[in-house]
């Protein structure tokens, strides 16, 4: 189960997020279901169709459990398997 304490170690697909931080100011807000994860990239369905969107130079927000999680991309930028697997 998710929860506000482990959310790095879990499966990111099928969250809702939302950008909050970004190198790149046009990006901030950006929000929807993530589709695809890879080492560096979310892959988000938005309301504007799909977006691929670097992990690293972002923060980004989840709700878990009623309550807003700001994870730091550059702390999840692994392969999905190696962050899940325990390699974290």
């Amino acid at each position: 189960m998710i929860t506000t304490d482990n959310i790095t170690s879990h499966e990111f697909i099928g969250l809702h997020t939302e950008i909050i931080q970004s190198s790149n100011p046009e990006i901030i807000g950006l929000n929807g279901r993530i589709v695809n994860e890879t080492k560096s990239m979310f892959t988000i369905n938005t309301k504007n169709g799909m977006k691929s969107i670097s992990k690293s130079k972002n923060s980004w927000k989840f709700s878990i459990e009623n309550k807003d999680v700001v994870v730091d991309g550059s702390k999840i930028t692994k392969r999905p398997f190696d962050r899940i697997g325990g390699k974290a």
